[in-house]
């Protein structure tokens, strides 16, 4: 059965304001988990009591409150909790699936070991033996520093507890995956200091100024920014989306404005140096730089220069500057797509200047520069002489992606050991492949897991985790909401399968190393470490399911150091010698990150992205006149090639080709993988100088007939 667009209204754009959001739905989700008994592993409920529980969902960074419905205990219904304060009732198609997940082919269901090319069931206490007695031999070789371990975040009292277990070890080699959360802190801390992050004020600005943000495509907290959305032309706020393509966010904006791919943050800075010539800037808490970038952007960012760099008319950037420097409440919003790969500082940091020279920092409307939210209290770490030895090396690399680099260039192991919790490197990092090959170069992989995917598959062993329905954890708000969250996930049915928490797993592992290590970790359960750790707020927070640490716009304007952008860093360049620029697309549909997306998911996709098991690209008809519409063509990069179906759009600018990000798994379930290419097998990676990101927004391309 495939439902295209037409059939699934209720989870496209015609939904932003309707059942995405909506805190009811249509009846069309009341019938999903009716329709969903279709497939053979999800097993239908008998009848009996109705009761509901509400929980969390961290299937996103948008981590809205769900409420779930149960019949005789078994989960049957996921819907948006009302009241909750980041998505009031609603829900993405994502979250309603998210029973799916409970029983999706691809879950670990006990303990793996990898013997050959093939995994065995092994116990929780063999598990746990086998890797305590290799880091054991790790730790007595006086080399703590070679575990390293990735994570998908650093806030909330998981990632620190891997924090902590690997400073009691005796390392420093903590990394975390790309994404938009982690870009915006270091945009923070590059302008306003260390410690802070940035939030925007979508709700309340009367003027948005969106660089290919995917306001409707699962930036940020997804509805919540479906809710700014819907409320926008009632308020008589304006939107204008800055993009190569007309995305669902540009085709719902007041206007479109396409340029050039990768010309994002020249284009900023040209908007920049209009403000400052017209002195239609907030100069009062400029600290450092400002006059040195101020004669910067005005000389090497004239509205004449960026136009012929990103292909608009001076007199456009022109416009938009008077427009943005004269709204009452405006704000610049980075990150293309859903944000979390391809960004650069350089134009994170851009595109935040605008909001510095507006002068509406921590301004209701605007951007708010807020502390990272800080509210566990760990008990000081205990460490030893081998802990105070490893952790005084400085860190092996300076992000996930050079740690990879580092592997690969090494005859010899760069670590010994590495953990990796809720995060699928060798999948979601540009040209996986070569995540692949330095994996093999590690020794001991430890994967904690819900799923096996990719690189679950590289691992030596798997410790299985709880789902966000199985498991307790508190989700701290991320992604650019404009307020501080803390809420609580609650499980609302016991482990389906022989899983744990990974903090349990942490506990038993830390336990089973004993001295310093253990005395780190001297808890009886998870559960009593997060009751430990949150106890300033949980008897709120187990009560109510969530706590506001702060909400509305700080107090005072914070500093602003220009120091960075002065130095007019250089803009990121595709790579690669072709004509065409291939870019990736971020579908609400897809999730293309941690876990995988749902069957439930995959069957909303429209036949113009996924035909069969072939994905289709997006060309304007200009671009390739010899192909023919629909049909097979071989697209072509300096990384790799891939045979794709043909959509000719004329909402994508000439010269470039779209495809969308998200498919292409190959881990085995039948529902997921095997459809599709992962685009990042074509896109090879682009580290920027000095901030370590991979700044691949794309890369050069040819496409040609099948």
């Amino acid at each position: 059965m495939k439902v295209d667009r037409r059939s699934f209204l209720g989870l496209g754009l015609g939904a932003v304001a309707g059942a995405v959001v909506s805190p009811v739905g249509l009846k069309l989700t009341d019938d999903s988990s009716i329709w969903t008994q279709n497939w053979p592993w999800t097993p239908v409920p008998v009848d009996g009591e109705i009761s509901y529980d509400s929980s969390v969902c961290n299937l996103c960074p948008g981590n809205c409150g769900v409420s779930v419905r149960k019949i005789a205990g078994r989960p049957v219904k996921i819907e948006g909790l009302a009241e909750y304060p980041i998505n009031d009732g609603g829900a993405c198609l994502h979250g309603i699936a998210g029973l799916q997940y409970l029983y999706d082919p691809a879950r670990v269901k006990t303990p793996l070991r990898k013997n050959g090319d093939k995994f065995e069931k092994i116990s929780w206490d063999d598990a746990i033996s086998l890797v305590a007695g290799k880091f054991a031999d790790i730790r007595q070789g006086n080399s703590p520093q070679k575990l390293a371990c990735i994570t998908d975040k650093t806030q909330g009292s998981v990632p620190k507890l891997f924090e902590r277990f690997l400073t009691a070890f005796g390392s420093s080699n903590l990394y975390v995956m790309p994404s938009l959360d982690s870009c915006l802190e270091q945009t923070a801390q590059t302008l306003h200091g260390a410690g802070n992050t940035i939030g925007f004020d979508l709700e309340n600005s009367d003027f948005v100024l969106s660089f290919g943000a995917g306001l409707i495509e699962g930036w940020g907290s997804p509805v919540n920014c479906f809710k700014a959305n819907a409320t926008r032309k009632e308020r008589g706020a304006k939107l204008y989306q800055i993009e190569p393509r007309l995305s669902n966010t540009a085709a719902n904006a007041d206007k479109w404005i396409p340029i050039k791919p990768g010309t994002e943050a020249d284009l900023a800075l040209g908007i920049c140096a209009v403000m400052i010539k017209n002195n239609l800037f907030d100069s009062a808490n400029f600290k450092a730089g400002f006059n040195k970038f101020a004669i910067m952007v005005q000389k090497e960012y004239a509205p004449a220069k960026v136009a012929q760099i990103c292909g608009i008319k001076a007199v456009d950037i022109e416009k938009i500057a008077l427009l943005f420097a004269k709204a009452k409440m405006p704000v610049a919003i980075p990150g293309r797509g859903r944000g979390n790969s391809g960004q650069s500082l350089k134009e994170f940091a851009a595109i935040h200047t605008l909001n510095c020279l507006a002068g509406n920092l921590n301004q209701k409307g605007g951007a708010f520069i807020m502390p990272i939210n800080d509210y566990l209290s760990f008990p000081e770490a205990v460490m030893d002489d081998v802990a105070e030895t490893g952790t005084g090396h400085d860190k092996i690399a300076g992000s996930v992606n050079d740690l990879v680099a580092k592997l690969n260039a090494s005859d010899k192991p760069v670590v010994d050991a590495l953990f990796v919790y809720n995060a699928n490197p060798c999948y979601s990092l540009s040209e996986p492949k070569r995540v692949k090959q330095a994996f093999k170069k590690v020794p001991f992989v430890v994967s904690f897991s819900s799923f096996l995917d990719e690189t679950a598959m590289e691992a030596d062993v798997i410790f299985p985790t709880n789902t966000f329905l199985e498991g307790i954890e508190d989700i701290p708000s991320q992604a650019g909401l404009a307020k501080n969250i803390i809420g609580l996930a609650r499980p609302v049915i016991k482990p389906v399968f022989d899983t744990k928490d990974p903090g349990d797993a942490l506990i038993l592992l830390a336990q089973a190393l004993g001295g310093s290590v253990a005395q780190n970790f001297d808890w009886e359960s998870y559960t009593e470490c997060l009751e430990g750790v949150t106890a300033d707020i949980w008897d709120s927070l187990s009560e109510e399911g969530y706590v506001i640490v702060s909400q509305g716009a700080p107090e005072g304007s914070p500093d602003v150091d220009f120091t960075f952008l002065a130095t007019n860093p250089s803009t990121i360049k595709a790579q690669g010698d072709f004509e065409l620029t291939l870019i990736p697309i971020d579908n609400m549909r897809l999730i293309g990150t941690v876990p995988a997306d749902s069957p439930f998911a995959i069957k909303t996709v429209s036949d113009k992205v996924l035909t069969g098991a072939d994905i289709v690209v997006e060309i304007n008809p200009a671009t390739a006149k010899s192909l023919k519409d629909c049909g097979d063509a071989l697209l072509t990069t300096p990384i790799g090639s891939a045979k794709v179906k043909v959509n000719f759009n004329e909402g994508i600018m000439p010269g470039v080709i779209g495809m969308v990000r998200g498919l292409g798994h190959t881990f085995d379930n039948k529902y997921v993988s095997n459809k599709g290419v992962n685009i990042n097998d074509l896109i090879g990676p682009v580290i920027e100088s000095g901030s370590g990101l991979d700044a691949a927004f794309g890369i050069k391309a040819k496409i040609s007939k099948a």
